[in-house]
């Protein structure tokens, strides 16, 4: 027997289908847009029609973008021989907000993941290597995350790109500022002593 009608298991199992949304969370979202307004329930849908009708990727790094090539491609004043690998478009975001990076970017939409069945092949990987080749790059950062997909891909990365004669360099890992040394764990704590540099 439902417990719902129809049209509220139907929403309830669709926002279950977000990432990160479990059973109860999904209930929360499905009563609040019962309780919203039609007009708020319309904007909303609209929001996301609008989403997936004006927004893709963007053909030389796959960043997010309303056009052909977004804003960072086409800024002719960046750094045209530094790319920054990175795994997802909000990752562009995150360092884009430190103001320090000037170069161009190419988002992997993903990470290796060989327990989830997630392989080269489903990566921006073949189209990293032919922009390292045609567009003269001298330097590739990774900086995929710091979990073990993203060192795995890390890895990956190194072994095909080394060969191609850039400078390859991995963005650094290691204590927050403002930690005490005694809270931070051990891998990271091992890592940022193997990541010291010369003062």
């Amino acid at each position: 027997m439902a417990l719902y009608a129809e049209p509220m298991n139907k929403l309830i199992q669709r926002f279950g289908k977000l990432p990160g949304v479990g059973r109860k969370t999904a209930e929360r979202l499905a009563f609040y847009i019962l309780r919203t307004s039609p007009e708020e329930a319309r904007a909303l849908a609209q929001a996301i029609m609008e989403l997936k009708q004006k927004v893709g990727y963007c053909r030389i790094c796959n960043n997010l973008s309303q056009k052909e090539v977004c804003q960072i491609c086409g800024d002719t004043a960046r750094d045209r021989s530094t790319i920054c690998v990175v795994e997802e478009p909000r990752d562009v975001i995150a360092i884009e907000e430190t103001q320090k990076f000037r170069g161009r970017y190419h988002v992997l939409l993903g990470a290796l993941s060989p327990l989830e069945g997630i392989g080269p092949g489903d990566l921006k990987i073949d189209h990293l290597l032919e922009r390292i080749k045609s567009e003269k790059v001298k330097e590739v950062i990774i900086a995929s995350n710091c979990d073990s997909e993203g060192e795995v891909t890390a890895l990956y990365l190194t072994e095909i790109v080394k060969p191609l004669g850039v400078r390859l360099t991995r963005i650094a890992h290691g204590i927050p500022l403002g930690s005490n040394l005694e809270y931070v764990d051990h891998a990271t704590l091992g890592q940022a002593l193997e990541g010291r540099k010369e003062l």
